[in-house]
């Protein structure tokens, strides 16, 4: 099992932080849009290391289009001297049409599209071909020479699509290199909801398991001692609530007969009850969303015990100061 660190630092720290995460020996490591554009840490990053593959999990890709995300991923993936990797989601409606003010509709359909696009201009960039993408959505049929990059010593990036749902799924088994799973899912959703829609996109595009690999967030509560093992409880009790909370995850938690908490989460958010919300979490549930271990010495057993059959590569959600054990951790899962 791969292992990607988490790059959140500010961005003066990057330097340092990118250097220590190759020390530590993580594969990649994963920058968000979250508060901070998701692509300028990984520029430093890239400035910073020689071999760490760099990824964002993910950037928006309703907030920009296919030709200004794929000039984007184009250089920062010749910078990097093709270390580079595309994670990108769709986001929820209100964060598209309220927060970006950009347009919703059909977000599987649009997604699809939206990398089809991406992969055609790339294709006439490398091959010379016209550019000619006519689309529902989105439409490129124009590209003159002094648009095309000059540089292409490296192939074009990898494009990782983040999913949930049955269908946003399929599409990433059907036009993307891999799946990046939602931090709120557990191994019983993966089992019977993600690989099998997922293998229905492959079938759709006549690919097999091994054309794509799978990414998993998967949440964990450890620390390096008792005090901050009970901090990190309670932390991702109230992030699973808050997950629990967006409409949209409601299946996730019905798989396991616990659906009736959504509405009550929805409403504590809407009434700001965010410090309270993780007493709707129960230890099941917490136990069920969430990797256990009381020492990173067992983080890793733990882990590898619950999906190592299912994932290629752990999105590490746990930070400690302390590289070496964060080291070992790394190190036991890639040996599995």
């Amino acid at each position: 099992m791969r292992v990607i660190g988490p790059l959140f630092q500010p961005m003066p720290e990057i330097p340092t932080a990118i250097k220590d995460a190759e020390k530590i020996g993580f594969d990649a490591v994963y920058s968000a849009e979250i508060n901070n554009d998701p692509f300028f840490p990984l520029l430093i990053a890239a400035e910073h290391s020689k071999k760490i593959e760099l990824m964002t999990s993910i950037a928006v890709a309703f907030a920009r289009n296919p030709m200004t995300l794929a000039n984007l991923a184009h250089d920062l993936n010749q910078y990097s001297q093709g270390r580079f990797v595309l994670g990108i989601g769709s986001q929820i409606k209100p964060h598209i049409t309220r927060r970006l003010s950009m347009p919703w509709s059909k977000p599987a359909a649009r997604m699809r599209e939206f990398i089809q696009a991406m992969q055609a201009i790339w294709n006439c960039w490398y091959t010379g071909e016209p550019l000619n993408f006519d689309g529902e959505f989105y439409q490129h049929t124009l590209m003159t020479p002094n648009f095309v990059p000059p540089n292409k010593d490296y192939p074009a990036p990898k494009v990782k699509l983040a999913a949930v749902g049955p269908l946003m799924t399929q599409v990433a088994g059907e036009v993307a290199d891999g799946l990046i799973a939602h931090g709120f899912t557990t191994a019983k959703y993966l089992c019977d909801v993600t690989l099998p829609q997922l293998e229905k996109g492959l079938n759709k595009s006549g690919r097999s398991r091994t054309d794509v690999d799978i990414t998993c967030p998967v949440m964990t509560v450890c620390g390096d001692n008792e005090e901050q093992f009970k901090q990190n409880r309670e932390t991702v009790r109230m992030q699973i609530a808050f997950y629990a909370s967006t409409p949209a995850y409601k299946e996730v938690l019905a798989i396991h007969g616990w659906e009736a908490i959504q509405p009550e989460a929805t409403a504590m958010s809407k009434r700001g009850e965010w410090q309270t919300m993780g007493e709707l979490i129960s230890d099941e549930i917490l136990n069920t969303f969430a990797v256990v271990a009381e020492s990173p010495s067992e983080l890793a057993s733990e882990l590898y015990s619950r999906y190592g059959d299912l994932i290629d590569n752990w999105e590490c959600t746990w930070i400690t100061k302390d590289n070496q054990a964060m080291s070992d951790v790394v190190k036991t899962l890639q040996n599995r």
